[in-house]
């Protein structure tokens, strides 16, 4: 066991947890099947993401309000919607499909390497997801988290360090206490930074069989592992 007494476990979602890309692509295909639309949907899957980050610094930077992953993800879906041409959706259409986020398919180790943690561990997802979102993708797919938390409780996205430390102070515990799961080396170097714990979860499918960066570890983290069933038996449960 490591020698530190943590106490929590606050988890990335998206590409730690669930598997967006995968799910994603299948949503629209759905849809394409339905609609007659034939466009490469990996593409707009990875377009999509590809909007995620620069959607959100608007609000990190203060340059538009506080605004819910779900309205910044529609507005990006319109966008992409011209962008490739599909104008085959009505109004309830496109609400159906951003809301494909909600929906989004655990990786198989998941659930299970969850329930393992769970023994010892309070978990917490630490996301930039809304919490309506993380609520859907939780009954969804049996995620048993104790409690939602992140953006939407914190009112700021990661890597915004209040993000990270209200989140832990939510569960009345100091950093220190918390570890930090995530398949991306960034979101754990910003948690070590603020004195968290950390646990790399290696996900090296999450942006497709062409992923370039988080194949591994970039860092000292405290826990490293291929699946949340790894992670869980080298925590001790």
């Amino acid at each position: 066991m490591h020698g530190r007494d943590f106490r929590a476990l606050l988890f990335d979602v998206f590409g730690t947890v669930v598997d967006w890309r995968r799910s994603i692509i299948h949503e629209g295909e759905a849809i394409g099947a339905h609609l007659g639309i034939d466009i490469d949907w990996a593409a707009f899957a990875d377009a999509w993401r590809g909007l995620y980050q620069p959607s959100m610094e608007a609000v990190r930077s203060g340059r538009r309000p506080w605004c819910r992953l779900d309205d910044l993800h529609r507005e990006s879906l319109l966008t992409l919607l011209d962008r490739f041409g599909i104008d085959q959706l009505a109004p309830a259409q496109v609400e159906q499909f951003n809301r494909a986020w909600h929906r989004l398919d655990p990786w198989p180790d998941a659930v299970p390497g969850l329930t393992r943690l769970r023994r010892r561990y309070t978990l917490a997802t630490l996301s930039n997801g809304n919490i309506a979102l993380l609520v859907d993708l939780a009954k969804r797919a049996g995620l048993p988290w104790d409690a939602v938390l992140g953006a939407e409780t914190a009112g700021c996205y990661k890597p915004q360090p209040e993000a990270y430390l209200r989140s832990a102070d939510q569960l009345g515990l100091a950093p220190a206490q918390c570890v930090m799961v995530a398949a991306h080396n960034d979101d754990l170097r910003t948690a070590q930074g603020l004195g968290f714990g950390t646990a790399f979860v290696c996900r090296p499918t999450e942006y497709g069989p062409d992923q370039q960066a988080d194949l591994g570890p970039e860092g000292a983290w405290d826990f490293v592992a291929d699946s949340l069933l790894e992670l869980a038996a080298k925590m001790g449960t």
